[in-house]
């Protein structure tokens, strides 16, 4: 990976020097807890009948009594991580895998607190200090540049551990506590804070290699998540944010206080499908295969995807039909596309579903759920595919009695990562949200989709015939007919009567509305006419905000970029995928079509459809419940009278 401008290399020499203060707060140190607590320690047994342990000592000395009375413990995380096994004191390969990197992360730590110290002037302010020379007026200087260092250590240190220990994880999980002992008085305190609390949390609960490792990597993660909060408030740490440091024997690179995340791939057991095997669903189909193709444009040096800087990229997609029209399938058909192209091109890739088993009955646990799913999918180390399958179940409305305190906690999770203030498109990755009844999925939830994708599964007599013939396989004799297969699914034809038919509107409200402002105005030909024929929908369903605005716009944009990547691009990677940015966004550019009155009008009306769609099945789903009741009510007040007559 090349540097960047702002990008400096940390060299091996400058970690492998502090190796050895690694090794030393590894193999043992006495540490004060000052912030957290030690776990209670196993009773001492009693020395004779009727002769107890004694209590802890509490002074009365006046101005004494207020002062921790907590002793010094003795921290040995070499003898914690490997045991004490006299039949076998040679430690495993998993325990020496998480030894040797959580040195490594400290040295790492050591080495970017000690670049800091050198470039904000805190290494000779520290030897005036030691010499007793510190000038007053530059002790509130010391002090912040000294916490500064050690937030910094903290963060790199639990960077560097999660990084490293990333691949050599299992299943297996931990759930701890909320860190405490990060103490800012300098870089070696607050490493000293660190492996105290991990050395609690590994007594607790490693009892056993694999749950050893999956404890480091929990608590590492907590413990960036906290060092970052910390540092959104403190003075003195811009050297340090400001600026990049690749470490290039662990293909690691520290960007301030964001998490660094292992670029490895996940083996996928799903049963993937071909284009030809989604059986209709013309439009839906063709922009999954192109949403595939546009995710391999992903630059991993400049961590960024041309169409997401042209226009064009999906970054978040609501697929919706009826049961059994194929949802599941045109999933199946993306992923195995997407990992196809990543395993020719060497990229790794990273599919997850946000499943029901997300939803908890601890408070906040769920959104934490959701968190890491989007976290996962965002990584920008790996070319990412998110789906959210049924999220009408998932995901609750708000306002809905029946909807629990996990299915809000996801909502608002979903909400604020697909279109918050923070949220950072990339074009890494993309999420599909997919479900049978999406008038059911929260309304601003749902505006957060930017595409639409309607899966109305098959709908032609061909497309009765080839998934007739696809379903029943090869082992059987009966003849095709007069048919020739899957002619039908070509793609360009089909794609192309499809937007057509969006020159005018599907749903009947939105057909009425069309219809009046045609005949008020005239032909929507122009930028005011068209919105004017916005205004109408808006008339006509006030949830027509100007998020749906964007979306069409952006869907304008899409088609804009209406072209397919060539296959030959993405089987020779050297043609396209290994190119440089500023030349793949060029190539990209050079195949953008320019954007027609058709275009718009086209996208308005397919926008438009699925929300008017939405509405009135939402509409009609409350009238019919509400006439359920009514019939109810009616049939029990019946019985009641016949039983009291």
């Amino acid at each position: 990976m090349s540097l960047t401008a702002d990008m400096m290399e940390l060299r091996e020499a400058d970690i492998t020097k502090h190796m050895t203060a690694a090794t030393a707060l590894l193999t043992g140190f006495d540490h004060t807890p000052r912030i957290a607590s030690a776990a209670p320690a196993e009773a001492t047994p009693e020395r004779s009948s009727g002769v107890g342990t004694r209590r802890r000592f509490r002074s009365t000395t006046p101005g004494l009594v207020t002062r921790s009375t907590a002793r010094p413990e003795g921290v040995h995380l070499i003898a914690r991580i490997t045991g004490t096994d006299e039949d076998d004191p040679i430690p495993s390969p998993q325990q020496a895998t998480l030894l040797t990197d959580l040195r490594r992360a400290l040295a790492i730590a050591l080495a970017l607190a000690e670049h800091y110290a050198e470039a904000t002037g805190l290494a000779d302010l520290r030897r005036a200090n030691l010499a007793g020379t510190l000038p007053a007026d530059k002790k509130s200087d010391f002090t912040e540049l000294m916490a500064a260092e050690a937030l910094i250590a903290a963060h790199v240190f639990a960077n560097a551990a999660a990084y490293l220990l990333a691949p050599h994880g299992s299943e297996t999980t931990v759930e701890l506590g909320e860190v405490e002992e990060l103490l800012t008085d300098h870089a070696q305190m607050a490493l000293q804070g660190a492996l105290w609390e991990l050395d609690q949390m590994l007594a607790r609960e490693a009892h056993d290699d694999s749950r050893a490792i999956a404890t480091a990597q929990a608590y590492a993660e907590q413990l960036m998540e906290k060092a970052a909060l910390r540092a959104q408030t403190a003075p003195r740490l811009a050297p340090f944010t400001n600026a990049s440091w690749r470490i290039e024997a662990d293909d690691l690179t520290i960007r301030g206080f964001a998490p660094s995340t292992k670029g490895k791939s996940q083996t996928l057991t799903m049963s993937f499908k071909k284009p030809h095997e989604v059986v209709g669903n013309h439009i839906a189909k063709y922009q999954a295969l192109k949403l595939s193709k546009m995710l391999m444009a992903y630059d991993f040096d400049r961590r960024l995807n041309p169409f997401a800087e042209l226009g064009g990229f999906i970054f978040t997609f609501m697929g919706d039909g009826k049961p059994g029209t194929g949802k599941t399938t045109l999933i199946q058909m993306m992923a195995g596309l997407i990992k196809e192209y990543c395993d020719n091109a060497g990229y790794p890739f990273r599919y997850q579903n946000l499943s029901t088993d997300s939803i908890d009955s601890y408070q906040g646990k769920s959104a934490q759920n959701a968190k890491a799913f989007i976290n996962n999918v965002l990584d920008p180390g790996v070319i990412g595919f998110g789906t959210i399958d049924d999220i009408d179940q998932l995901a609750g409305k708000r306002g809905d009695r029946q909807s629990s305190a996990g299915q809000l906690e996801i909502t608002a999770v979903l909400m604020e990562s697909f279109a918050g203030a923070n949220t950072v498109v990339r074009g890494n990755c993309t999420f599909g949200m997919f479900s049978n009844y999406p008038e059911n999925v929260d309304d601003a939830l749902r505006q957060r989709a930017g595409a639409r994708f309607l899966v109305d599964g098959p709908q032609t007599r061909e497309d009765y015939i080839d998934i007739l013939a696809l379903l029943m396989g090869k082992n059987h004799d009966i003849p095709l007919g007069a048919h020739e297969l899957y002619a039908a699914q070509e793609i360009e034809k089909a794609v192309a009567a499809s937007f057509e038919s969006h020159g005018k509107p599907h749903e009947e409200g939105l057909l009425r509305v069309y219809d009046r402002v045609a005949d008020e105005i005239g032909p929507l030909d122009t930028i005011a006419k068209l919105g004017t024929y916005l205004k109408g929908i808006q008339e006509a369903d006030d949830r027509f905000t100007g998020r749906a605005i964007k979306n069409i716009t952006d869907a304008v944009k899409v088609r804009a970029m209406d072209f397919e990547l060539p296959d030959e691009w993405m089987e020779k990677p050297d043609l396209f995928l290994f190119r440089d940015y500023e030349s793949k966004k060029a190539m990209i550019d050079e195949l953008r079509q320019p954007i027609t009155i058709d275009m718009v009008l086209q996208e308005i009306n397919r926008y438009a459809d699925s929300e008017f769609r939405y509405a009135d099945k939402s509409d009609e789903a409350a009238i019919e419940a509400m006439i359920r009741d009514y019939g109810r009510t009616e049939e029990a007040k019946r019985r009641y009278l016949e039983r009291k007559g």
